[in-house]
Parts: structure tokens; C-alpha cells; sequence
């Protein structure tokens, strides 16, 4: 198993991508749709209608979202915990995944920038 650590600098408030992370209508908008999510622990999650799923496991309101994430046919799931702060309405989110499959590493590390953090990235951008 591997971890995955990535850092995004978002041109937005902090509110905004808390939004784009927990709000089913933003992650729609964005791209992972269709979704099911909010921002209440103990929430089962599910991404691109289900090809990722799973729980919401510690949510600091628009600052820290720690999941519990399944893709494929994994055993265990991985921990995906964001985490993010604010400096002149300029937004650092930073990604910590841990327990990714070995066999899945560079497509899920891809993935983030390609499909998930990436996207919302430029939506909140443009």
C-alpha cells in the first residue's frame, strides 16, 4: 500500500471549495457526477455514479474532510483526508491519501489531477 500527497492552490475562497468538495450539485457541475455527498460524518459518499464510493469519517466545516474511499474491488478502503486554508481569498487544499493499492497508485495519483482536484481547480478558476 502507498500514499499519495498532493498540493493545489485554488484562486478562490476557501467556502468555494469546500462547496466543489461536499455539495452534490457542485461535484455535478465539475465533473464526478452523478454524486451523492454533504458534509456530515457518517455520510456514505458515492462518485461518477458509483465507481467511487464511501464514507465521510471527519468533516471540520470548511476546513478538513477526512473520507473512507473504495474503488474497484478493493478490500479495505483507502483514507482520503483534504485539508484546507485560506490566505487572501486564495485557496490551499492539500490531499493526503493513504492505503492506495499498490497495483492502482499511478492511476489513482493521475486521477486526482486529471479527474478530481484538477477539475475543480479550473472550474472555480474560470
Amino acid at each position: 500500500m502507498k500514499t499519495i500527497k498532493q498540493t493545489y492552490k485554488i484562486n478562490a475562497p476557501a467556502k468555494k471549495v469546500w462547496q466543489a468538495l461536499i455539495d452534490h450539485k457542485e461535484i455535478d457541475y465539475w465533473g464526478a457526477g452523478p454524486a451523492t455527498m454533504d458534509d456530515k460524518v457518517g455520510t456514505e459518499f458515492s462518485l461518477w455514479n458509483g465507481d467511487i464510493h464511501g464514507k465521510n469519517i471527519e468533516v471540520v466545516d470548511g476546513k478538513k474532510l477526512v473520507q473512507e474511499w473504495f474503488g474497484g474491488d478493493w478490500d479495505e478502503p483507502s483514507i482520503a483526508t483534504f485539508t484546507l486554508s485560506e490566505k487572501d481569498g486564495r485557496t490551499t487544499i492539500e490531499l493526503h491519501q493513504t492505503n492506495v493499492p499498490d497495483s492502482d497508485f499511478d492511476d489513482i495519483a493521475d486521477g486526482w489531477k486529471q479527474y478530481y482536484l484538477g477539475p475543480i481547480k479550473e472550474y472555480l478558476e474560470h
